[in-house]
């Protein structure tokens, strides 16, 4: 039986993960209120104040970053500097984690006072008020992800991202070496952080520690940058596709036409699943190669089985018909 990690949900990151992490896509620098940076932004959207500046705060996204653009910094700089001062204590009250100002338009004294004073990490960035909204959502969609580890090793077999399953020993490794071999990349041995991105897409990667390494039962860990290049690496990749090795038995029977479909469940997502039984003589590699050219082709709109029932269905109603 499978024993799976559960799904780990992130409630928020602190500003300064966010200032590490994203300071050289969003081109930050940090202006003032380092002494907040271990605030917590717990939600991943980009909040503009817009109206809020004007004290209407219903629906006012405050646990959010808050991004400043040319329209915000014109509406500020109509303002005293007591409105002004007025505007970010009712900010500061309700708790925004930090505020970030783009354009490369320079904060009023007011922002740097208020950042300051209360903590807020106010940020600067020469980058477009869109382009950081939609760099930024991108990033933070990313932090926020749901994660899982699977257990297993990943591969981008002709863009198809493969993920191969099985109990210990039961040659996943020497099958995935036989891969990257004829070409193809490793993405992560033995452990493959997931993430679920957008609520539909599953991303595969393996932690900075062991990427581009495998274990290998009677030989031990080997470099694949070393041994087979570079281009048979890759940092992350789309799950396509699940294949699980199983011990044979006599009481299995496995798939003969290809027209029922399984899945993986993987964060609540349905991945096309295929079982495949060790005996001796198969070639596990081919098959699984065979199975991601598969998989390209259905993406492709090319379903093999699904034609060729058509065609004998087609030919038994001649046949009647004649």
């Amino acid at each position: 039986m499978d024993i799976r990690a559960q799904p780990k949900l992130v409630q928020g990151i602190e500003v300064q993960t966010l200032y590490e992490k994203f300071k050289d896509p969003l081109q930050l620098t940090l202006v003032a209120g380092k002494e907040g940076l271990h605030t917590v932004i717990e939600e991943k959207s980009v909040n503009r104040p817009g109206i809020a500046m004007t004290g209407f705060l219903t629906c006012f996204g405050a646990r959010r970053l808050q991004l400043f653009g040319a329209g915000e910094m014109a509406y500020m700089e109509t303002l005293s500097q007591a409105e002004q001062n007025n505007m970010l204590d009712r900010f500061a009250k309700l708790k925004i984690p930090c505020m970030a100002v783009t354009r490369n338009l320079e904060p009023t004294p007011s922002m740097v006072e208020a950042a300051d004073r209360y903590g807020i990490p106010l940020f600067r960035s020469p980058i477009a008020s869109n382009q950081f909204v939609t760099t930024a959502t991108v990033l933070l969609d990313h932090a926020f992800a749901p994660q899982v580890t699977e257990h297993g090793t990943m591969l981008d077999i002709r863009g198809i991202g493969t993920l191969l399953r099985g109990k210990s020993g039961i040659g996943k490794s020497e099958c995935a070496v036989a891969l990257i071999e004829r070409g193809h990349s490793l993405v992560a041995d033995d452990l493959i952080y997931v993430k679920l991105i957008n609520e539909t897409e599953l991303i595969g990667q393996s932690s900075e520690l062991n990427r581009g390494y495998m274990e290998c039962r009677g030989i031990g860990i080997i470099n694949v940058v070393e041994l087979f290049g570079i281009r048979n690496v890759r940092l992350e990749k789309r799950i396509d596709l699940v294949v699980s090795f199983r011990e044979w038995s006599a009481e299995h029977e496995e798939e003969r036409t290809g027209l029922e479909q399984s899945y993986f469940n993987i964060l609540g997502i349905d991945v096309p699943h295929i079982e495949f039984y060790i005996r001796p003589g198969r070639d596990l590699a081919r098959l699984v190669e065979v199975a991601a050219m598969v998989k390209a082709a259905r993406i492709m709109g090319h379903d093999s089985a699904r034609e060729f029932n058509q065609r004998l269905l087609a030919h038994m109603a001649q046949q009647t018909g004649s």
